[in-house]
């Protein structure tokens, strides 16, 4: 209790979460090898154990953090705790960005040095070279027919920026103790959210490319695709926060989940802007697709 601490620093009490996390983890991992190739007698497809393993994943995360919610309602948090929790926050978010850094890497890098990959080098004093240099020997492939980046992609975009401006909003609203003004706009935030997602998807069954046909569709995918999982993750914190709202959970001085929350959101809004201008619009307009 806080009562009881003589220190700024909070030692955590033993807790299960660490290995059923871990545990958890294996089980979703192997789960989707089963899924997509098939091992242990199990055939290509079973989704029964991934499932499985993201259940309990999920059912980890929930336990965990309600523990880490409890120590701040109970005074655990001190101003020295919050200062490390925040740089460990800033050192997530980083990672993060190093995460995504890759993915633009590998397109760009597919980009200026797609025709190289197919043995462009060889394809003059080699036949079997010339069929898939033409094909392949340009950015996107032959074939490939990019989305329009001013139809689905900047409905998106408009919406991540206002519901960069409405979680903002909730934000300044409940450092100022309007709890009213600070539900409504973080309800307005995860609504924004969930009809990001819902749009995205929507996109992809209108793609005109695969996963698994090109370079320029699996990197299209992973870079979009991941930025989207991290919207939905960014959505259930938003929304999480938004029931805490409800349940009386914060106050403008003890609010430090919801900030989390923010920074986390705010990252994703910068991530899409790259993503729009890099994956969506340089290839449709100066690439001429």
């Amino acid at each position: 209790m806080a009562e009881d601490v003589k220190h700024d620093y909070h030692l955590v009490n033993p807790s299960p979460w660490p290995l059923s996390g871990s545990m958890a983890s294996v089980v979703l991992m192997g789960g989707a090898v089963i899924y997509m190739k098939g091992m242990f007698g199990l055939e290509k497809g079973n989704m029964l154990v991934m499932l499985t393993g993201l259940g309990l994943v999920l059912f980890t995360m929930a336990g965990w953090w309600r523990e880490v919610i409890k120590e701040g309602r109970t005074g655990d948090h001190t101003p020295v705790v919050e200062i490390g929790l925040k740089y460990g926050m800033v050192l997530f978010i980083a990672s993060e960005v190093m995460f995504f850094a890759a993915w633009f890497w590998s397109f760009f890098e597919f980009t200026i040095w797609h025709d190289a990959r197919i043995g462009a080098t060889f394809a003059a004093t080699n036949p079997q070279y010339q069929e898939a240099l033409a094909k392949f020997g340009t950015w996107p492939p032959v074939g490939v027919k990019t989305f329009d980046p001013f139809h689905l992609p900047l409905m998106n975009t408009l919406i991540l920026l206002l519901s960069g401006t409405t979680v903002t909003a909730a934000h300044h609203a409940l450092q100022h103790g309007k709890l009213e003004n600070a539900k409504f706009m973080l309800l307005l935030t995860v609504m924004l959210g969930v009809g990001f997602t819902g749009l995205q998807l929507l996109e992809y069954t209108h793609a005109q490319f695969t996963f698994d046909g090109t370079l320029y569709g699996s990197a299209f995918f992973m870079a979009t695709g991941f930025h989207g999982a991290h919207v939905v993750i960014g959505t259930i914190f938003l929304a999480v926060c938004l029931l805490r709202l409800y349940a009386n959970n914060m106050t403008k001085e003890k609010h430090l989940g919801f900030e989390f929350a923010a920074w986390y959101w705010h990252f994703v809004d910068v991530v899409w802007l790259f993503l729009f201008a890099f994956v969506y619009v340089l290839p449709h307009l100066i690439l001429g697709h």
